[in-house]
């Protein structure tokens, strides 16, 4: 069979199976570096890739300056693709099965208390002088993303109808499109009230959806993109980028270091499999150490 075949097969077959349009666009791009390689090298049928031919790819991407990290993921997203052709009986076995994933370095950097000041200090000061949408809209971002820890997508196709103020609850789309309910604060739920109805003021006829841009419209993956990009150079942190995710591992960092246990984490974070949860929790292991340190009941007693 053509390897170009097997690869649009591949990719109807993540369609099917409602994956995002994310990791659509994800799979284009890290899975298909690989193919455009092998065409270069005349591997034109997907018998003829071998694992040399994977080790080839990743090493070429290596020297393009590619991280570990970033090495991984396209090693992930190749097993992925022959998973799928062993599954389907295209090929025998995975050929990339015996390709080693690299040491990254899994330090995941997270905001401090007052970095998280400064991005809402930035927007409060925005909202005093401008009383404008985009200030608003920004400061209920970092408290939405943070006070909930959930994804980007699940932000932008976030409507009123999905957040149960009675429940402080919201419903979103989590991985693989299935609905999974995310708790709210009170206080998180008050400033949704409140943020509701600016936007019902705002507006002459307000959107079903809780952020849109300042046309009215549903954001989009690019437009949410240009608000942490903005949001990045007025703050200029050293050691942290400012997206989505970062709030995410962020909440994530904080439940962590309270002490919840790694299964109350996992569901609270919505994690297929507790192994990733557990990774989260090792990685901050000392700070969890030094919190048992600060707060362990036997500090004081008199014993």
């Amino acid at each position: 069979m053509l390897l170009k075949f097997a690869y649009q097969d591949f990719l109807e077959d993540r369609k099917f199976r409602n994956t995002t349009d994310v990791n659509i666009k994800n799979y284009k791009i890290l899975l298909g570096g690989f193919i455009d390689y092998c065409h270069e090298l005349d591997i034109l049928n997907l018998e003829e890739v071998q694992t040399k031919h994977v080790k080839g790819y990743l090493m070429q991407c290596q020297s393009q300056g590619n991280s570990a990290n970033t090495i991984n993921t396209k090693l992930q997203r190749i097993r992925a693709f022959f998973n799928y052709l062993v599954e389907e009986k295209m090929v025998k076995e995975n050929v990339s099965s015996k390709v080693k994933s690299q040491k990254a370095d899994v330090k995941i950097n997270v905001f401090n208390d007052e970095q998280i000041n400064q991005m809402l200090g930035y927007y409060r000061g925005l909202r005093r002088r401008e009383k404008s949408y985009f200030a608003y809209r920004g400061y209920m971002l970092i408290l939405t993303f943070l006070g909930t820890g959930i994804r980007r997508t699940e932000i932008i196709n976030l409507k009123w109808s999905d957040v149960d103020m009675d429940n402080l609850t919201i419903s979103v789309f989590g991985k693989r499109r299935k609905r999974e309910l995310v708790f709210l604060t009170e206080k998180l739920a008050k400033e949704l009230a409140a943020y509701n109805l600016f936007c019902r003021r705002y507006f002459d006829n307000p959107s079903e959806y809780v952020f849109v841009n300042r046309d009215n419209t549903q954001m989009t993956q690019n437009s949410i993109m240009l608000v942490f990009q903005n949001l990045q150079r007025k703050m200029n942190f050293k050691d942290v980028r400012v997206s989505p995710h970062t709030f995410r591992h962020t909440f994530c960092h904080r439940l962590a270091i309270s002490g919840m246990s790694a299964f109350a984490i996992q569901k609270m974070m919505r994690h297929e499999n507790i192994a990733v949860t557990m990774r989260y929790v090792a990685m901050w292991g000392n700070e969890l150490k030094e919190q048992n340190d600060k707060y362990n009941p036997l500090n004081n007693l008199d014993i």
